[in-house]
């Protein structure tokens, strides 16, 4: 069958985009590299546990895909919409280092679904679509070459439907579920007492139509105090959740386009630092699209092209706005341990959904929160649109898997169902670095609040100032890294203990607000160089 002018026409856009962003790229800091070439699964939900392995999370129905669950298993699923006697894997576990994937079981619907690690390190993930949309399922990871997969609570269930939600992990170890579509209000695994979900009017007030919300997967970011900050749309609110009162309302983000879904802007909270007691926390928000994008994919609106930064702490908060390098609508924001924000993925114009982006963004950008500019890094080769995710691994590399914007997998172009992993090395990964590099000699397994500790590391010819940065593991999807945050911690002293070796003294976060318990990745950083990161459990 022919291409149809519509299709033709994109296969020409995207053609010249390809050639025009190599040639820009060019000197560009930052190298690619291609992992593996099949996944097996489109990675619509990416995590990374505390093994240093990497969970890949797909629709389950969604037909079959390209990896066969273990020993000849099926799943049957009367109710699934596509294939109700299923042989294939809808999640795998990736391991960087030998880039191997292996099968895991879930059984319910994980479609535009939501999480977050708790304390222990299992990952909590939530609702979904269909036969998935209220479950509750556990993974608790294991080393590499293990057979941990996935339960599903089989008791305990989400007290209403929580598609498109936002996780986040709270101070006393719960996980607070937002909003979802249709849904104005928040819940908590394990339940609260009374086991009701908590009404949230916000989310119903920044609503644009059912079925074109531009409000759903919240920004959902938890400050110093433990207020969380909750942004939707172009607005946010201070709630308190304990009491679910509103403690204040931000201004609303000048401009006119909408930041969240199906827009799909991202945002991060910048790192607390101790420098300030870490009591100030900016929120930055980043691209989005065309309010009539989702309506009028026809039309190919430009995504936007601007960022807002708000220090939500602030006595008097306003916004102010940047101008990106490029336009960006479901792209991928991650906080780099060097300090900067990686926007990477997305597209120049559409918004999320099937079919509905096109002129992909292959160039990273980094955010310098200092002077807030914004550099410009290699280009991809590979599109990664809708259903794309990045996550940031210990040895500071970028993993980045999925895109898919078809309702199923789909192999035809422009843009097709990618099975494809790469990673993304930031310039500090250059050889030219290696000996400002600290390698961790020694380093505590375990950090208790406001507890001294030592890390030891090796660096052949120190330039500059030590920093250690605290950042936990994000549950990434839909251009959101849910939960994530990273903390600079203070160093008290640096003492030279052998040939190249030095012993840093620091101490843990001060409380549970600023990093609730959990495995968190401490990067050594020297003159602006991290090197590879140890797992520490904050408890």
């Amino acid at each position: 069958m022919g291409c149809s002018p519509h299709v033709s026409l994109m296969l020409i856009i995207l053609a010249f985009t390809l050639v025009i962003q190599a040639l820009v790229c060019l000197g560009q800091p930052g190298t690619w590299q291609l992992l593996l070439e099949n996944a097996g699964i489109a990675s619509m939900h990416t995590a990374v546990t505390h093994y240093g392995t990497v969970v890949f999370l797909d629709r389950t129905d969604i037909g079959a895909s390209q990896i066969n669950l273990p020993n000849g298993e099926c799943r049957n699923d009367p109710n699934d919409a596509v294939l109700t006697h299923d042989c294939t894997a809808h999640s795998v576990e990736f391991t960087p280092g030998p880039n191997t994937v292996r099968p895991l079981r879930i059984q319910t619907d994980t479609w535009c679904s939501s999480g977050a690690f708790r304390a222990d390190g299992t990952l909590v993930q939530t609702g979904g679509d269909a036969d998935g949309a209220q479950m509750i399922r556990y993974f608790a990871p294991c080393a590499p070459g293990g057979t941990c997969d996935w339960v599903e609570d089989a008791q305990t269930h989400l007290q209403v439907r929580r598609w498109y939600a936002s996780n986040q992990l709270l101070a006393d170890g719960t996980v607070l579920i937002v909003g979802g579509q249709g849904v104005f209000s928040y819940e908590f695994v394990p339940p609260q007492q009374s086991g009701a979900q908590v009404s949230l009017p916000f989310l119903q007030a920044t609503l644009k139509a059912p079925g074109d919300e531009d409000n759903l997967y919240p920004f959902v970011h938890m400050l110093p105090n433990g207020n969380l900050f909750i942004f939707a749309r172009r607005d946010s609110i201070l709630l308190d959740v304990s009491s679910g009162a509103v403690l204040q309302n931000y201004p609303t983000m000048p401009g006119t386009e909408a930041r969240n879904y199906p827009a799909t802007g991202s945002s991060v909270m910048l790192p607390l630092d101790s420098a300030n007691g870490f009591t100030t926390a900016t929120i930055l928000v980043c691209g989005g699209g065309n309010e009539n994008a989702f309506s009028n994919p026809q039309a190919q609106l430009p995504a936007s092209s601007t960022c807002g930064l708000l220090e939500a702490t602030a006595t008097n908060p306003q916004w102010t706005m940047l101008n990106m390098p490029f336009q960006r609508t479901m792209g991928d924001m991650l906080l780099l341990p060097d300090g900067r924000t990686l926007l990477i993925n997305g597209a120049q114009s559409g918004s999320a959904g099937w079919g509905l982006a096109s002129n992909p963004t292959l160039n990273p950008v980094a955010f310098n929160p200092v002077d807030s500019s914004f550099e410009v890094q290699a280009a991809t080769t590979i599109p990664r649109v809708y259903h794309s995710t990045a996550v940031l691994l210990p040895d500071t590399r970028v993993l980045v898997a999925g895109s898919n914007t078809h309702e199923f997998y789909t192999f035809t172009q422009p843009f097709p169902t990618e099975l494809r992993v790469e990673a993304f090395s930031p310039q500090y990964i250059d050889d030219s670095f290696n000996s400002q590099r600290p390698t961790v000699m020694v380093a505590p397994a375990a950090v208790g609040y406001g507890q001294n500790f030592t890390l030891t590391v090796a660096v052949p010819a120190p330039q500059g100032a030590f920093q250690l940065r605290l950042s936990n593991a994000p549950y990434t999807t839909h251009s959101f890294a849910q939960g994530q945050r990273q903390l600079v911690l203070p160093i008290y002293e640096v003492v030279i203990t052998g040939p190249n070796q030095y012993t840093i003294f620091s101490s843990g976060p001060p409380n549970t607000n600023l990093a609730p318990s959990a495995y968190y990745m401490l990067f050594p950083v020297q003159n602006g160089i991290p090197g590879t990161a140890t797992w520490v459990q904050i408890s």
